[in-house]
């Protein structure tokens, strides 16, 4: 699945929002999902992050990036079994609207 925004911060900010965000970020997506493992490394304006999602006794690892350019910020994840379980469209709407609060903006 692959998600941009776009921003009018600056893109070092946007950066460290999304840093100390990483996890509140994919947790409180209205989901009844835990989180566990979850790793990240910066390579530049670029974070890989990986970690595992479990529902119920459903387990699956979730891996991507988050590019943040001068303009947008895109998401792109793996999402493991849980791409055939939750639909496309909520999945992008809800992760669309928590990066949209993290920025300041207003959510649709």
């Amino acid at each position: 699945m692959r998600i941009s925004v776009s921003h009018t911060k600056p893109k070092e900010e946007v950066i460290r929002a999304v840093d100390r965000s990483f996890t509140s970020l994919l947790q409180g997506t209205g989901l009844p999902l835990q989180l566990a493992n979850p790793e990240k490394n910066w390579n530049g304006s670029t974070m890989t992050f990986s970690l595992t999602a479990k529902m119920g006794f459903v387990s699956t690892p979730i891996k991507g990036t988050v590019e943040v350019t001068d303009r947008d910020i895109t998401i792109d994840a793996d999402l493991g079994i849980f791409e055939r379980m939750i639909p496309k469209e909520r999945a992008r709407d809800l992760l669309s609207d928590r990066i949209r609060g993290l920025l300041g903006g207003p959510n649709r």
